[in-house]
């Protein structure tokens, strides 16, 4: 459960069934993987119950003693960089912080980009319609990373720079995203100056990845996010954010904060949600011939296809969880993949159905840090599976699909498929 490798051959949801109903809360080891040396294990926690009451209760559970991830940071200085971020902050601290941005993210904002994000959902569709093949993963991508640009403020040539950021912070455990890295042909001044500032990304003796969450591993993302708050499009988040008053670490973490997790959860629960379709050909068919269980139809794919697999807090006091003893400063870890499937909150939770009505799925999280860019998210999913559906008429699979290994990421590398050419 713990290993990357296991989530390249898939999610072991049978593994979380069993310890559901065996062992809700159980210890896990942190062996030694490549170069990531030995953890000291943490607390896994499966049942739905039990993961939104982590989640609810940061005054037990925190995000800022260790961070959100399962591993710990490399060093203090580490810890206490990535501790900046809005995601690694407790109420009240977080409060202040999702402020500061939250108004690029209200219904009304997001209503005022809907019709601009389905357009370019249909032109990306179009563009590839009469070509009959694609990798949708490379596909797909686009939109969130095109979105992602438009609320930040990114110019459209320096786009690409957000594939690298998040291929080397979320792919770090894969060999084959961790090293990838853009050139600067076409870039804009301040993006060919963030290049030159790129670090090795292979800085290890055995070759592989450096960190990414620390200020050295991503100091051109920082260089590029600074120039770009020089002269930020006015309403852009990057406004917002050069107006709220955060320090240099709050801002360089903000916007790693949205280069990333803006982008990398889209990536990959797109593809996610049409491989499930494709898998499950009757319910794709009721889609296409039902459109108006679009809404639906996305609730069910963020239940069954979690983008992000887990979190992590770390316990400030000890405390009782599910029948065990959780001492003053271990690590818990919340599984969102097994909540997502526990039979006691979704009958027959296995089955995929997009009539099912809408539960209390956790694929955005709950509580105080329940996921700012949810509305955004799913009218990113609307629009591109409507745009899909619609434009590439007798879609399948033309080969098999190519997971991510992370632990922390429910991905897609490769999705080839084909459909009829009009």
């Amino acid at each position: 459960m713990f290993a990357p490798e296991t989530y390249a051959r898939g999610v072991p949801y049978d593994l979380f069934r069993e310890l559901r109903a065996t062992r809700p809360v159980c210890w896990v080891e942190e062996p030694a993987d490549g170069p990531w040396p030995a953890g000291p294990g943490f607390w896994a926690v499966f049942r739905h119950a039990d993961v939104r009451h982590v989640l609810r209760t940061p005054e037990d559970y925190s995000s800022h003693l260790g961070a959100t991830q399962i591993r710990d940071p490399d060093t203090a200085g580490d810890l206490a960089f990535v501790r900046a971020m809005m995601l690694n902050q407790d109420p009240p601290a977080h409060a202040r912080l999702r402020r500061i941005v939250a108004a690029s993210f209200t219904p009304r904002a997001v209503r005022e980009l809907e019709e601009v994000i389905e357009a370019r959902a249909r032109a990306l569709i179009d563009g590839v319609a009469a070509r009959g093949t694609a990798d949708y993963v490379e596909l797909a991508g686009d939109l969130p990373v095109w979105t992602l640009a438009h609320v930040l403020g990114v110019p459209e040539r320096d786009r690409r720079l957000l594939f690298d950021w998040s291929n080397r912070v979320i792919g770090y455990q894969d060999p084959e995203y961790a090293g990838h890295a853009t050139g600067a042909e076409g870039l804009s001044e301040m993006g060919r100056a963030a290049v030159a500032a790129r670090p090795a990304l292979r800085a290890r003796p055995d070759g592989s990845a450096v960190n990414p969450r620390s200020r050295a591993a991503l100091a051109d993302m920082f260089a590029y996010a600074h120039a770009l708050a020089e002269a930020p499009r006015p309403g852009s988040v990057m406004a917002h954010m050069r107006e709220g008053g955060l320090n240099r670490e709050e801002f360089e973490n903000m916007f790693f904060l949205f280069a990333v997790a803006g982008n990398e959860t889209l990536r990959n629960g797109i593809p996610g949600a049409l491989l499930t379709l494709l898998d499950h050909p009757e319910q794709y068919a009721r889609l296409l011939s039902e459109p108006e269980l679009t809404d639906s139809a996305v609730e069910e794919l963020l239940r069954y296809w979690p983008p992000v697999m887990d979190f992590r807090r770390t316990a400030t006091r000890d405390v009782e969880l599910g029948g065990v003893s959780v001492r003053r400063g271990e690590k818990v870890v919340v599984y969102h993949a097994s909540a997502n499937r526990d039979e006691t909150v979704f009958p027959d939770p296995d089955r995929f159905d997009i009539t099912r009505a809408p539960g209390p799925h956790v694929s955005f999280g709950h509580g105080p840090h329940l996921c700012l860019g949810a509305h955004l998210a799913r009218v990113q999913l609307r629009a591109m599976l409507r745009a899909t559906l619609e434009g590439l008429p007798g879609l399948e699979r033309a080969g098999e699909p190519v997971r991510l290994a992370s632990n922390f990421q429910n991905g897609l590398k490769h999705l080839p498929v084909s459909w009829r050419t009009r």
